[in-house]
C-alpha cells in the first residue's frame, strides 16, 4: 500500500508538471498556439516573445509553482516509515516528474518547454537559498547579455558549485540532483548553443515580437 501511495504521488507530480499554461493561455485568450511561433517552445520565454509579458509572466510564475507544488506533494503521499534520506530522494523524484511533465506534457501532445522555470520551482522547494542565489545570477547575466539561453546554462553550471561551496550542502541526494541540473540544462539547450556559436541566437526582450521566424530559447 505504501508503494501505491508513493507511485500515486509521482503520477500526480507528472500531471501537475504537464499542465501547459503557455499553450492554454495562448489558445484561449489569443487564439495562438505558441508552439507554432517563435522558437516553437511551450515555455515562458517563448510566450513572452510571442504573446508579450502580460501572458508570459503568469506562465512563468505558474511553471515555477508547478515545480514547487510537485515537491510539496510529499506531505500527502510519503509514509512516515521513510528514512530522512529516502524522503529526500522521494522529493527529488517528485520534482523530476514535474520537470518531465513540463518537457513532455501529456495534455499537450508531449510537446512542452525546456523545464527551466519548473526546475526553479523544484530548487526553491529543496534548496531555497541556493535557488535564490542562482536566480539572481541568472537575472544578472540576462541583464548583461540579453540571452536567456546563456543565462540558463551559466546558472545551471554554477548550481552544484553554489550548493556545495557556498551553502555547504551535505546531503548526497541533493548534491547529485544539483550535478544533474548542471548536465540537464545544457543538454536541453543544444540547439541554442549551436546558434550562439553561429551568432544567430536571438536576444530576449519583454516586448512582444511580431515576426514568427525566430528560433531562440
Amino acid at each position: 500500500m505504501e508503494n501505491l501511495y508513493l507511485a500515486a504521488g509521482v503520477v500526480l507530480a507528472y500531471l501537475a508538471g504537464s499542465i501547459p499554461s503557455s499553450v492554454w493561455i495562448g489558445k484561449i485568450f489569443y487564439g495562438i498556439d505558441v508552439r507554432t511561433q517563435g522558437s516553437g517552445n511551450a515555455g515562458a520565454t517563448n510566450t513572452i516573445r510571442v504573446l508579450g509579458a502580460k501572458a508570459g509572466i503568469p506562465v512563468m510564475l505558474f511553471d515555477v509553482f508547478k515545480g514547487w507544488f510537485a515537491v510539496f506533494l510529499w506531505h500527502f503521499f510519503a509514509p512516515e516509515t521513510l528514512s530522512h534520506e529516502q524522503l529526500v530522494w522521494y522529493k527529488i523524484v517528485l520534482g523530476t516528474a514535474a520537470v518531465i511533465g513540463h518537457v513532455y506534457p501529456v495534455f499537450a501532445q508531449f510537446r512542452g518547454g525546456k523545464g527551466i522555470a519548473t526546475l526553479l520551482g523544484v530548487g526553491i522547494a529543496l534548496y531555497p537559498e541556493s535557488a535564490l542565489f542562482v536566480f539572481i545570477l541568472f537575472a544578472l547575466i540576462l541583464t548583461l547579455t540579453h540571452y536567456v539561453s546563456v543565462s540558463s546554462i551559466t546558472a545551471s553550471l554554477s548550481f552544484p558549485l553554489v550548493v556545495v561551496f557556498v551553502f555547504n550542502q551535505q546531503s548526497v541526494p541533493l548534491i547529485v540532483l544539483a550535478i544533474f541540473v548542471a548536465l540537464f540544462v545544457p543538454f536541453t539547450h543544444r540547439s541554442n548553443i549551436k546558434r550562439l556559436l553561429n551568432g544567430t541566437e536571438s536576444k530576449f526582450s519583454f516586448k512582444r515580437k511580431q515576426k514568427t521566424g525566430d528560433k531562440s530559447h
